[in-house]
């Protein structure tokens, strides 16, 4: 019997179970079979970064920003870059804190942009500022060797 990793769509929010085996770079949601990975970061809202947070085997890095924050513009490009080498491994997510208050003070979230790095539905890492592209990858990959 193989083992399964949970992959939350982001197109649809439905939680896929992918073989171990399986390479996750090519894999399509079995709900609304759209790619489930397109090295992209996903807006989420309140009930999305929870069902990713919650049901994904795989680590979450989340970028809390606003949209009329200077720093948030200017890591919004280098995120996107990041996605296109930390996925299919980490799941990136961008969350608006304008339009999830609660969520962003349950989050202890006290400057923007800040990203959070989560595995297993809890913090493992936290990094507040703009960083460049490089510099987010080479953070995430530290944490998660660390934790």
């Amino acid at each position: 019997m193989s083992t399964t990793r949970q992959i939350v769509c982001g197109h649809c929010g439905r939680i896929n179970r992918l073989p171990a085996e399986r390479a996750a770079q090519g894999a399509r949601c079995g709900a609304c079979h759209q790619p489930m990975f397109t090295a992209h970061p996903i807006e989420v809202d309140e009930e999305a970064f929870s069902r990713h947070v919650a049901s994904s085997d795989i680590p979450v890095l989340i970028d809390v920003w606003a949209p009329w924050c200077g720093p948030c513009r200017a890591i919004a490009p280098m995120f996107e870059r990041a996605a296109q080498q930390l996925e299919p491994n980490v799941r990136l997510l961008k969350l608006n804190s304008d339009n999830a208050p609660a969520l962003s003070s349950r989050l202890n979230i006290s400057g923007i942009p800040t990203l959070l790095l989560m595995r297993g539905g809890r913090e493992i890492a936290r990094h507040s500022g703009a960083m460049d592209a490089r510099s987010i990858v080479a953070w995430t990959e530290s944490n998660l060797t660390r934790s």
